[in-house]
């Protein structure tokens, strides 16, 4: 029995899916009732949790041998890093005496130990804390989301910009979180642990410009690009209903994305989907390549 943490999220729900096309058995994991009726439809069996509460979760975790564990997101209206930290936390303490026998987590590229720095400190906490615990854990640091662009596709549809907190020629690692459900898929099925690290990444890596480029090309018109200067992250961080603290985390976070570096590509596990099949699929609604087979 495999157990699906943030099992209604994009990663989370695509992974489920994978599991069950493959015959599977799958507990998918949720506080929201309404969301985990979709892969109850499919076949999955169901827990309603808050990971906080550690009992309930291990008690969850003791169904099954092999875990995807994704740290929920907390809601920016919060204090993301605080509210993330502590069900992180709650999390691997469930993981003591649950019988689990694999483990494979969602991180992010750039994991790097601080506080204030969003995902990138919370994750690695994360990572810390599993490579203490006895069972074997498969890391896998996705690259920058696409599906991080979507209000920019809504701004590009409406009025021909892509807003961006990076500079138009920044070129940085992106994935689709259904090719991270893929590598997840094929870890969590595999006959042998592997346990480490796993940077996942699109095709080839992208700009800014190549997200309006791509946005123009399904419009059939201009788009343009509209960087927000340095100064005003944490402004216009503000201005998207995010609380003083996550607008400071999120702005650290994008610093220290343009300001550091990544992994060689040669080094990286690469998915199948383009920017271009993205933001196709996004403002088409159809698939934009053949679901994966195993």
């Amino acid at each position: 029995m495999h157990i699906i943490l943030g099992a209604t999220g994009h990663i989370g729900s695509a992974l489920s899916r994978l599991l069950l096309e493959r015959g599977e058995s799958v507990t998918v994991v949720s506080r929201s009732e309404d969301k985990l009726n979709a892969l109850r439809s499919l076949g999955a069996d169901a827990a309603r949790v808050d990971v906080r509460e550690v009992q309930a979760l291990r008690a969850v975790f003791r169904r099954g041998k092999r875990l995807f564990l994704l740290n929920p997101p907390a809601a920016p209206t919060t204090d993301t890093d605080r509210e993330e930290r502590t069900t992180s936390r709650a999390i691997l303490e469930a993981l003591e005496g649950s019988g689990l026998e694999r483990i494979v987590a969602a991180s992010t590229f750039g994991a790097q130990a601080g506080e204030h720095i969003g995902d990138l400190g919370v994750l690695h906490e994360m990572e810390q804390g599993l490579a203490r615990q006895g069972v074997p854990a498969s890391i896998v640091r996705g690259a920058y989301y696409f599906t991080n662009w979507d209000m920019a596709l809504q701004s590009a549809a409406k009025h021909g910009i892509v807003q961006s907190f990076f500079p138009p020629d920044f070129r940085l690692p992106m994935v689709a979180p259904r090719d991270l459900a893929e590598v997840a898929a094929d870890l969590m099925t595999a006959p042998e642990d592997r346990p480490g690290l796993f940077h996942v990444e699109g095709p080839q890596r992208y700009a800014p410009t190549d997200v309006a480029t791509a946005c123009a090309a399904v419009l059939g018109r201009p788009v343009k690009v509209e960087v927000v200067p340095r100064e005003r992250w944490v402004e216009t961080f503000r201005g998207f209903g995010f609380s003083p603290s996550a607008a400071k985390s999120y702005a650290n976070m994008t610093a220290a994305t343009v300001d550091g570096t990544f992994p060689d590509p040669g080094s990286t596990l690469h998915g199948r989907t383009s920017l271009q099949d993205y933001v196709t699929e996004r403002c088409s609604g159809a698939p934009a390549r053949p679901p994966h087979q195993p």
